[in-house]
């Protein structure tokens, strides 16, 4: 079931970060000449807001002095104009405040992006993906919003407030301070509201996303829990959740009735005051019509300026923990990465045979050298681990999980550094050399592979895009996938669905085989690549993987053993060592524990294709 414990997304800081904010000013700052005008515009709105009452309140003198007779002409220009401004006003900082939400959007987004790139694979094993996908939608677009609509509430808000205190006080400063005593509950009110509603509706949004894993937990999982008899206490403890989120939906709605009752009360009690004094003065003849009217609809007005700042106020607090979450993303160090020295020596031109940074461009030797590494602190993987690897050799490991097979492979494509130790190529460091370099010379076929939306020959093709269409062909070719591909309707132009979901999980391998083959690396991995394909498929695999290894670094972790008797060395690593090396036949003579992990898995191969036949 969902843990109990808050979510990261569900901190509401209580304090405004003013430093935390001037971070996220850079993705603004393209944007400052769309700022500028923005806050120009609210401050029109504001004046135009403000002068709105003004004119009506003349309107009502003028025709109560002259009756019939009184002259409007004026008057009615000057409020269609300003009506007039108000529209383009409006009109035009949606437009802006839309693009400078959509530009730092992108903007954002697109660093994110780059910087997952950059990022290793030490990275994600930290991070999960559900939350890296709130980091570039939810968290962006609440930064987005914040940063394109908090400058105009807050000019317009502010200035709309003042201007309303200063025309009040210039025409009646005892009837101003009437009106204006509402102004402080009223922002007390609305900041205490929209903190709250704020708070029950990200709790009701946890709540909920725990219902609905519970759901899908109980809907997946629905043959378990009947063969464990869970179905009672499954219901008490789905029964817990809807309780919450059914007191955390109770909680917001009854924030959200009360919330404008009593805004509109306050406001009331303001327009009540403001009659009540402006009607005595009226009576005594020191103030006139136009001035109450004038005073009353101030009174209605400025609860919309101070629900706007309150409400900017809690949104740029509830977005606080967006752009720390994206801050915290952008400023991740990226570990692995060439050093000041190799972008000191890459050439963007290099010499035949010679690589970008300078040295052979042939891998002649790969040498683990006393190498050793932990994914975490004090839990060791390899321990002083040696290894020498030559061109054209084909290495198999095996052995039981977690002995260290997938962590050397890892550590040779460079997705982690040694935590003590070298890994060198061609006798030299392979932190001296480039990154890119070392890894578009490397092909990799992976246990579960993957296939992006697209085509077949654009998935072939990803793994060298400038790749034509006959070298796409003979990839697929090399690797025994041509046959089934033009087979399908539309060939290679054949859809392969999410993740490949059109195409069968051997079909697949092809693909992915093809891909990894059509740039030609020159250090080639396989991941347990044929421990989930039917025995047809395997041979065709191992018959273009026998094919396409030639002159190559190979690495192959095996779990069918049958699929590697060809390697020119087996090694049995267990504990992040080398327990047993030599050639199948080798091994075999040796009698130890490969020669028993083989003689079981044969013994039960044979067991299953006898049961098979019958």
């Amino acid at each position: 079931m969902a843990d109990d414990h808050p979510q990261d997304e569900d901190a509401f800081q209580p304090r405004l970060n003013l430093a935390l904010w001037r971070g996220m000013m850079p993705f603004a700052r393209p944007y400052r000449r769309h700022l500028i005008w923005l806050a120009a515009i609210a401050a029109v709105c504001a004046l135009c807001d403000v002068a709105l009452p003004w004119v009506t309140g003349r309107f009502v003198d003028r025709i109560t002095l002259y009756g019939a007779r009184a002259r409007l002409g004026g008057m009615e220009l000057a409020y269609g104009a300003i009506v007039l401004t108000l529209a383009v006003c409006i009109y035009t900082f949606i437009i802006l405040a839309g693009q400078i939400t959509t530009g730092v959007s992108y903007d954002i987004r697109k660093s994110a992006f780059d910087k997952l790139q950059d990022l290793p694979f030490s990275f994600y094993d930290r991070k999960a993906v559900g939350w890296l996908m709130a980091r570039l939608t939810s968290d962006v677009s609440n930064l987005s919003r914040i940063l394109g609509w908090a400058l105009l509430e807050l000019v317009w808000g502010i200035l709309a407030i003042a201007c309303v205190a200063g025309v009040m006080f210039a025409l009646n400063w005892r009837l101003a301070l009437i009106v204006l005593l509402i102004v402080p509950p009223l922002l007390w009110v609305s900041r205490f509201f929209q903190v709250r509603l704020l708070r029950t509706s990200r709790a009701l949004r946890k709540a909920n996303s725990h219902t609905t894993a519970a759901f899908n937990e109980g809907i997946v999982g629905v043959r378990t829990s009947k063969s464990f008899v869970r179905e009672q206490r499954n219901l008490e403890e789905f029964g817990e959740l809807t309780g919450q989120m059914y007191r955390h939906a109770v909680s917001n709605a009854l924030y959200s009735a009360l919330f404008l009752p009593v805004v509109l009360g306050l406001c009331s009690v303001g327009i009540g005051l403001a009659l009540w004094r402006g009607g005595i003065d009226v009576t005594a003849g020191a103030s006139s019509i136009g001035t109450l009217v004038m005073f009353l609809q101030y009174a209605g007005f400025i609860q919309n300026p101070a629900q706007d700042l309150a409400n900017m106020l809690t949104q740029v607090q509830g977005a606080q923990a967006s752009a720390e979450r994206i801050l915290g993303l952008l400023d991740t160090p990226v570990e692995i990465q060439d050093s000041p020295e190799v972008r000191a020596r890459l050439r963007a031109l290099p010499s035949p045979g010679i690589a970008p940074d300078g040295y052979p461009d042939r891998i002649e030797t790969i040498e683990f050298r006393d190498v050793s590494f932990a994914y975490n602190e004090g839990q060791t993987v390899l321990d002083r681990f040696n290894l020498t690897v030559e061109a054209g050799q084909s290495i198999a490991l095996v052995g039981p999980t977690g002995g260290g097979k997938s962590t050397i492979v890892s550590l040779v494509c460079r997705f982690y550094e040694p935590t003590a130790g070298q890994i060198l190529i061609n006798g030299v460091d392979c932190r001296r050399r480039s990154l890119h370099w070392l890894q578009s010379n490397l092909g990799m076929v992976l246990q579960q592979p993957h296939l992006f939306s697209g085509t077949i020959r654009q998935n072939i093709r990803y793994g060298r895009l400038d790749a034509s269409d006959a070298d796409v062909e003979h990839a697929a070719r090399l690797v025994n996938a041509h046959d089934f591909i033009v087979a399908m309707k539309d060939g290679y132009d054949s859809q392969v669905g999410e993740g490949g979901n059109q195409l069968s999980t051997g079909q697949k391998q092809l693909v992915s085989l093809a891909r990894a083959m059509i740039a030609n690396p020159q250090l080639f991995v396989m991941d347990e690549a044929t421990s989930s394909v039917d025995t047809q498929t395997e041979r065709m695999i191992q018959s273009a993987v026998e094919r396409v290894l030639a002159d190559r670094i190979s690495f192959v972790i095996a779990h069918r053993l049958s699929t590697i008797r060809s390697a020119d060395r087996i090694l049995l690593i267990d504990h992040g060592r080398i327990v047993e090396d030599g050639s199948h036949h080798d091994l075999i003579r040796l009698r130890g524990r490969y020669f028993e992990l083989y003689a079981n898995q044969f013994t039960s191969e044979k067991e299953s294709e006898m049961l098979t036949a019958s």
